[in-house]
């Protein structure tokens, strides 16, 4: 096949004018295009009156030799190529015969879109996993998450942050990452979604997303599968151990891992692919002497305005049309005190949600349905930090960073955002108007407030002993009119602040090597967003794809 890229059409256009354009761009009659379809297509805001959607675009157009005739036409055309080949290739099978004996199975520690894809690529290798989650079934575990979010209960194994389908189950359901992908492994994340109930859509739109609901059904069937293919998936099975033991050549190695029950599991191969809100799980692997790392995360608040006003800014006259959807933004902004600050995690037409996954401590997040046609687009605002903002040690030697300080810094907002809401999981709020000249909010404007138990106003930012580190309220407070200028009504008086969100991503790295195992314990492989690897659904499957190849690479002798 070839493909087209770069093929540009007005925003209206009818729906025979793309085949129209695929023919005088390849310069062919009608008759030699047997087929087309589209790999991608994305849309070009830039000029609000006068919108265009991209399309990528693989034709056929006859056989070989008449493509390649075509291909040596359009030699000069950087647009015009031979299709690649985006059909994931398996590192190798088992035979029938693997599992004969004892041979331990590999065991999988976590089951949210990173431990899905190890367990599902293990499986069709048929290596048959041992998948180990700490958290419920989905459908038991979005009951547990709707009473917190209804009634503030907690259930600390079962919510937003713990069970199956993990984080991203309750999110936006964005598929799409910036990561570089030349074998084409999102592809591969993207296919089986479809097979799993996604609509087809998700293969070819700039920026697929699913949504909660969607999203539930289809962790239920990609677990079936697993099932089927000879993998084994135990809920409620929290992991409290890990056996090492000293290799012949040397070195560590795991030997399995121990559960709350006090069962033991024998495991050559553990992936560990844990969410980034584990804390006693990573606090068990640091005491282990697991080799880990502190790293940058960042924290801020979620931010809340009309979903009109971002589309009118976004797409003008446009705002509306069916194909471009609820629009979204991607803002940063560079501080006079040198911090970053940037949105995170965009949800347009969504809800801010509850996200604790511990007692007495607010997080919030943010979340929305295929439709996203809530009232409210969402974002984190959020601010970067370093490890050295974070340490507890007070040292300024220019010494290691505990890594599980993070943990520590990221508890001492949550807890003071609990007080600042004044219990019940009520989440701190305040007017961005109020925020901007530094007082307390004691009244909603026009925009209604998503999060779920409720907010409750106050002032963000009282002196030494606000919401959030001083450095961070100063690089907002700067940020929100300078991202006005790029988006009108961002600083509006009326939109809503809520505090606070501080597990963007993981504080800390479980370092691993090129064969993606960890430095110090072999058979060990770190993978997914809670080791510092992935930051979202579509890069926490890829990250399980190839951490399923390794370990797959490993127990089946086929290592470099």
């Amino acid at each position: 096949m070839i493909r087209i890229n770069e093929l540009r059409l007005p925003l209206n256009h009818p729906e025979e004018a793309l085949r129209a354009a695929v023919l005088e761009r390849l310069g062919i009659p009608d008759a030699q295009l047997t087929a087309f379809t589209v790999f991608k297509r994305s849309y070009d805001a830039r000029k609000k009156t006068a919108m265009v959607l991209i399309y990528s675009v693989d034709c056929e157009v006859g056989d070989v030799a008449a493509e390649a005739a075509l291909l040596q036409r359009h030699a000069g055309d950087a647009h015009i190529k031979p299709s690649p080949d985006t059909r994931y290739q398996f590192v190798g099978h088992a035979p029938a015969d693997f599992h004969a004996g004892d041979r331990p199975r590999p065991v999988v520690i976590g089951f949210g879109p990173c431990g899905i894809f190890v367990a599902l690529i293990l499986a069709q290798m048929g290596l048959r996993p041992i998948v180990l989650e700490r958290g419920k079934q989905v459908r038991e575990r979005t009951k547990d998450t709707w009473g917190l979010w209804r009634e503030s209960v907690l259930d600390p194994e079962s919510n937003v942050q713990f069970g199956e389908g993990g984080a991203g189950t309750f999110s936006d359901g964005k598929l799409y990452s910036q990561i570089s992908d030349p074998r084409f492994l999102t592809r591969k994340v993207l296919t089986e979604f479809v097979k799993a109930g996604a609509p087809e859509e998700i293969l070819y739109v700039s920026k697929p997303h699913i949504g909660t609901f969607r999203l539930v059904s289809m962790v239920i069937k990609i677990r079936a599968e697993i099932e089927r293919l000879g993998g084994e998936i135990r809920f409620q099975q929290k992991v409290t151990d890990l056996l090492i033991e000293p290799g012949a050549d040397g070195q560590r190695h795991v030997r399995g891992v121990t559960l709350a029950s006090g069962e033991q599991i024998r495991a050559d191969h553990v992936v560990v692919a844990l969410g980034h809100s584990a804390r006693d799980t990573f606090t068990m692997l640091h005491a282990r002497g697991v080799y880990m790392e502190a790293k940058p995360f960042s924290i801020g608040y979620r931010i809340e305005h009309p979903q009109s006003i971002i589309d009118k800014a976004r797409f003008g006259p446009n705002a509306g049309h069916p194909i471009l959807g609820a629009a979204d933004y991607k803002l940063v902004h560079h501080a006079k005190n040198g911090r970053s600050v940037y949105s995170f995690c965009m949800c347009p037409g969504g809800t801010v949600v509850a996200a604790t996954s511990e007692p007495d401590r607010v997080v919030t997040n943010g979340m929305s349905q295929y439709s996203r046609a809530e009232r409210n687009a969402n974002a984190g605002i959020v601010v970067g930090i370093s490890p050295e903002d974070y340490r507890q040690d007070g040292r300024k030697d220019g010494s290691a960073v505990n890594p599980l300080d993070g943990f520590a810094f990221q508890r001492y907002w949550e807890s003071r955002a609990y007080e600042l809401g004044e219990g019940g999981y009520k989440a701190p709020a305040g007017l961005v108007g109020d925020f901007i000249k530094r007082q307390r909010s004691t009244a909603l404007g026009g925009v209604e407030p998503s999060y779920k138990p409720g907010v409750t106003m106050t002032d963000l930012q009282q002196k030494g002993f606000g919401s959030l580190p001083e450095y961070a309220l100063d690089a907002i407070r700067e940020a929100l009119p300078a991202f006005e200028r790029q988006i009108r009504g961002f600083s509006m008086n009326d939109a809503v602040l809520t505090g606070v969100e501080t597990r963007t991503s993981s504080p800390l790295r479980i370092t691993r090597g090129k064969d993606y195992q960890s430095l110090n314990v072999r058979g060990l492989f770190p993978a997914g967003e809670g080791a510092g690897y992935a930051g979202g659904i579509m890069s926490a499957g890829v990250d399980g794809i190839e951490v399923a190849e390794a370990v797959g690479k490993a127990m089946l002798g086929l290592l470099d």
